[in-house]
């Protein structure tokens, strides 16, 4: 038997099951938007809430949290997140040395300096004791990541940030309904941001959000992301613009649009049910891959829910000498899947190159500071070279999506050799 990569039988032909999935109740919600005069929350009043402020509300009542300023996309919504707290010129703030880039370049586009600190082995998600070693008089903030299916340890995050008094804001991108001893993910720390982009398990194509329990600080994130304008706790005449001028904060226009919202609103009601699909199909997954000797990525201890954005496998020891990229092209051409290794650290990636842009130029020190040949780290370089991760759409199928699946990683295992 021939690798599929090398022109043998691939293992399945055929297709899986195609992300996004629409909710039924979507098209009503676009054509309620379509119809109704008010495309956009920077529009005039027409009578009822914004499909926006809906969401908001919606979104935040499922998280079990007091406010929800909903974004243009996830990285508007960690860039609200930063500057809302307070995070801006010169200040240091620790992030995860993997994730998607926007984790970092948030950082850079508020002006501070992000530092790259280490991962946990086994949950790929920021090793506490490496934070605590990287703080600096500097230091003002802490962005965590839950990462792929894995909680970060926030028991260890949320002490650490309390004892050097730092902000602790949570990278939720990826972790839509995940749980933690009793809190849905995003609302540990002082902020956490979301995205709904198309990849999500909650999406909208473009979006996302931010949420928090302090009122003063979603008023500014609101204000951030409505050129320093924000709803009026009562609505004005009717054709009146609804949002209120204060001038007591410079934004930028990163609202989600009305469409936008329309859809989100229809697919939360899906999301619980999918998550515990995905779910399902994971932990039959894991199983059947830890009785061939492939590990797959932990979650933190207080974990009670998993949200699956990525599914992940470690290359046992055995495929030493096979790169990851290798495998998972081999893994893709028997499934119809694309199979890939996970994020590069962030230092070495090449979607994160600060002097690429002249707006970061903001000196020599700025550019030592920012300079990414700084960081040096072993755990994340070496994961990206042992790991593989596919997309959530795959665990939305029948239990033979598994079998498909456990049956290539079978057929790699045994032709590796030819990978070398």
């Amino acid at each position: 038997m021939t690798l599929a990569l090398h022109g043998g039988e691939p293992v399945r032909t055929t297709r899986w099951p195609l992300w996004p999935q629409p909710a039924p109740e979507a098209a009503q919600q676009l054509a309620e938007v379509l119809h109704s005069g008010r495309w956009s929350i920077s529009g005039p009043y027409r009578g009822a809430d914004t499909k926006e402020r809906t969401f908001a509300r919606m979104f935040a009542q499922y998280n079990e949290v007091a406010h929800c300023v909903p974004t243009a996309s996830g990285t508007a919504g960690l860039m609200i997140s930063l500057e809302a707290c307070g995070v801006g010129a010169g200040d240091e703030v620790i992030v995860p040395g993997i994730s998607w880039v926007a984790t970092a370049s948030t950082v850079l586009a508020v002006n501070a300096v992000p530092v790259f600190v280490d991962v946990d082995p086994d949950t790929l998600c920021m090793d506490p004791a490496a934070a605590e070693a990287a703080i600096t008089p500097a230091t003002k903030a802490i962005v965590v990541v839950h990462l792929y299916s894995a909680l970060a340890d926030m028991d260890a995050l949320r002490d650490l940030a309390r004892r050097h008094d730092l902000t602790l804001i949570e990278d939720a991108a990826q972790a839509h309904g995940a749980v933690y001893r009793g809190a849905k993910a995003g609302t540990m720390g002082r902020a956490g941001a979301f995205s709904m982009h198309h990849t999500k398990v909650l999406t909208c194509g473009e979006g996302g959000a931010a949420v928090t329990a302090d009122p003063e600080l979603a008023r500014r994130m609101a204000e951030l992301r409505a050129d320093g304008r924000h709803q009026p706790d009562l609505p004005p005449p009717l054709h009146e613009m609804e949002l209120v001028t204060t001038g007591t904060l410079m934004g930028s226009n990163r609202a989600l649009s009305e469409f936008h919202a329309a859809v989100l609103i229809a697919q939360l009601g899906r999301l619980d049910r999918q998550n515990e699909q995905r779910a399902i199909q994971a932990s039959v997954l894991e199983k059947a891959l830890a009785d061939l000797g492939f590990a797959t990525q932990r979650t933190s201890d207080g974990t009670e829910q998993r949200t699956y954005f990525g599914f992940v496998i470690r290359l046992p020891e055995e495929f030493d000498g096979v790169d990851s990229a290798a495998a998972g092209a081999a893994l893709s051409a028997e499934l119809g899947l694309p199979v890939k290794p996970i994020y590069p650290a962030i230092p070495a990636s090449p979607l994160y190159r600060p002097g690429s842009r002249r707006r970061f130029d903001l000196g020599a020190e700025h550019r030592r500071r920012i300079d990414r040949a700084r960081h040096r780290l072993p755990v994340s370089e070496r994961a990206a070279t042992r790991h593989l991760t596919f997309h959530h759409g795959a665990l939305l199928g029948e239990r033979s999506d598994v079998d498909d699946i456990v049956a290539a990683l079978v057929k790699l295992r045994d032709h590796r050799a030819e990978l070398v």
